[in-house]
């Protein structure tokens, strides 16, 4: 089993968003902070510029398109990837249209409600008005509408990786959250099917924050995934 792990979080998404899964597996852990780029490339190259000599990798949302920028630029270094509610497809028009809109509204100092309003895409009907729905919307204020704008920037900015998916040779687990309207579950099985030997795995009870919305499932797929 590898003994060092990169996490890597989603758009406005800090430490929280892994904590109830590092704490429960036997790994060296390491979350990158994603807050400080306005381009995938840059978020890859500080992350690899902090991680050990070699790690496995996960991410999610967000922090699946720079995994996927991580293993362009070094793949030798990573022994295993996990990809979460993720998509290896750039944005279409309509989804860039709502990031842009999302940035205009934070530059005018109403970024609490972008954060509020994405709640209910992020996380399944039943977790709404839950401690998790509260750590979520604290998560989102942290991280704060200069990074929320800066991370938005860089999803503008990324490619598509689709064509990339037959390089990667490394055990690879891919997760989605059985109620993710943000990336369905469609999404991730095309990802799956373009990386040989890739394991796809549901989350019950998630939408798009299975590491906070069920944990537990989480890490009993992560640890198949570390021991492969």
């Amino acid at each position: 089993m590898t003994s060092d792990l990169v996490l890597l979080p989603g758009l406005i998404c800090d430490e929280r968003l892994w904590r109830d899964v590092m704490s429960e597996l036997p790994a060296r852990s390491m979350v990158a902070d994603l807050t400080q780029d306005d381009s995938i490339a840059a978020m890859a190259a500080k992350t690899l510029a902090a991680a050990p000599a070699r790690f496995a990798l996960a991410g999610l949302s967000m922090g699946g398109y720079v995994a996927f920028e991580i293993m362009r630029q070094a793949p030798e270094r990573v022994t295993h990837l996990a990809l979460f509610d993720t998509s290896a497809r750039a944005d279409d028009e309509a989804r860039r249209e709502t990031r842009r809109k999302g940035i205009e509204l934070a530059k005018t100092g109403r970024f609490i409600g972008v954060s509020r309003g994405l709640l209910a895409s992020l996380i399944a009907p039943q977790h709404m008005g839950t401690l998790v729905a509260a750590e979520v919307q604290a998560m989102s204020e942290r991280v704060g509408p200069e990074a929320y704008m800066r991370q938005q920037v860089a999803i503008l900015g990324r490619i598509d990786s689709r064509v990339t998916l037959g390089a990667i040779s490394v055990p690879t687990l891919v997760g989605v959250g059985e109620a993710d309207k943000m990336t369905p579950p469609e999404l991730a099985q095309e990802i799956a099917a373009g990386i040989a030997g890739a394991a796809l795995v549901t989350f019950a009870d998630s939408a798009h924050l299975p590491t906070m919305e069920n944990p537990g499932a989480v890490v009993a797929a992560m640890r198949g995934w570390l021991g492969r």
